[in-house]
């Protein structure tokens, strides 16, 4: 018996007459549609897998973000579940991403080799920003413990900074090695209250009434405590020595920074007011700084962060290896513009990733460090882009 040859488009164009047959056309027009965003109704399921050449949420703003982009993938979210997330830093030695849950009081890890999540640190005394430095060493931002930490490879913790001179630092947030062997850390007040670490004592400027008892769920030995300084920007030397190099008068309510590539500048985000603040606080901007050595000087403003008349607040940043700025995003409500913003060295806005919840800090990671890591309230996320970040961690 012979049997007949059939081509292979053919046999497709069979297959998709049977399968019309019991699809129904209100299926089939579905399958036509655009990808969901987060601004389609219903919004798209980042659990779900995807098979977009380029991510509808993925928004080239200037031409020079396409050779940002990279096709063939889509965001995805790795793990939900945290209280408020912040701190990616990724370990190149270790191949994991560990981030800050703050409220829960731990770090996570996501591991790179199977995409697990698990518990790395608990209690981690309400740590919020971290990084890695030139050696591998973990550093940490402890709002609780009001200092910066550092993780040795033996598994001892080194006390980088903990006051300045002679008082208490407020709630240590993000901090960044440099090649000289001095670590930069921004001082604003963000973890004086109940929710991300510990108010003053009473009669402190985050607890002036003294209502707050903030030795409920503590150590015995915490609780006292008191906001003592302005905000500000500090350097640690490689000796040891704490320097503010940045104060509050040129940039309230310091938040995340980061160096350009070749370290000759430096950005740094102003954040809104604080607890114990006695003035305005920060307006949500970033400026930038020549770096000078240990010093800075010529600060300007680098963004508002107003995009289609929608402030974008920004949190945390990390530069690529061409001086972009990817900056996370807080825009509160206005669904479409909470994800992450992209600026070019001049400070031009040239892409916008959309996530569907608050964006607060980001980072680049996996074994090419072209995988852009963004913690957002509850929910991690990641999408793989055209380019490496420049500095560790």
């Amino acid at each position: 018996m012979k049997h007949a040859l059939i081509s292979r488009r053919a046999a497709v164009k069979a297959l998709g007459v049977a399968a019309g047959a019991t699809i129904g056309a209100g299926d089939l027009l579905a399958q036509r549609a655009e990808p969901r965003s987060t601004v389609t109704n219903p919004p798209r399921d980042f659990d779900e897998p995807t098979t977009y050449f380029n991510d509808p949420d993925v928004l080239t703003v200037d031409p020079q973000f396409n050779n940002y982009v990279q096709p063939q993938n889509a965001i995805r979210r790795l793990w939900t579940g945290g209280q408020w997330l912040e701190g990616p830093a990724w370990s190149g030695q270790g191949k994991y991403l560990v981030f800050s849950d703050i409220p829960n009081n731990r770090q996570m890890r996501w591991s790179g080799d199977d995409g697990h999540i698990s518990v790395f640190r608990f209690p981690a005394n309400n740590s919020n920003g971290n990084t890695f430095d030139f050696q591998g060493r973990q550093l940490s931002c402890e709002h609780l413990m009001r200092r910066v930490v550092r993780y040795e490879h033996d598994g001892s913790v080194t006390i980088i900074a903990d006051t300045f001179g002679g008082k208490r630092l407020n709630s240590p947030n993000d901090v960044v090695p440099h090649p000289d062997g001095s670590y930069w850390f921004t001082d604003p007040p963000y973890g004086g209250g109940l929710f991300e670490g510990q108010p003053d004592e009473a009669g402190g400027p985050t607890n002036p009434a003294g209502r707050l008892n903030p030795r409920l769920g503590q150590p015995p030995e915490l609780g006292r405590f008191r906001r003592e300084l302005p905000t500000a920007v500090y350097r640690v030397d490689p000796s040891g020595k704490v320097e503010m190099v940045i104060g509050e008068d040129q940039v309230p309510d310091p938040n995340g920074l980061v160096f350009s590539p070749d370290y000759k500048r430096l950005y740094v985000i102003s954040t809104g007011r604080g607890p114990g603040d006695k003035g305005p606080g920060g307006m949500g901007e970033m400026y930038v700084f020549d770096v000078q050595n240990t010093r800075v000087a010529n600060r300007r403003l680098f963004s508002n962060f107003m995009v289609d008349g929608v402030t974008c607040g920004p949190d945390g940043a990390r530069c690529d290896v061409d001086g972009n700025v990817w900056c996370s995003s807080n825009a509160g409500r206005a669904v479409g513009y909470n994800g992450v913003t992209v600026w070019n060295p001049d400070g031009r806005l040239i892409g916008r990733i959309r996530l569907p919840e608050v964006c607060a800090n980001v980072c680049f990671g996996g074994p090419k460090r072209n995988r852009l890591f963004m913690v957002a309230s509850q929910s991690l996320y990641a999408v793989f882009v055209n380019t490496q970040g420049a500095a560790p961690g």
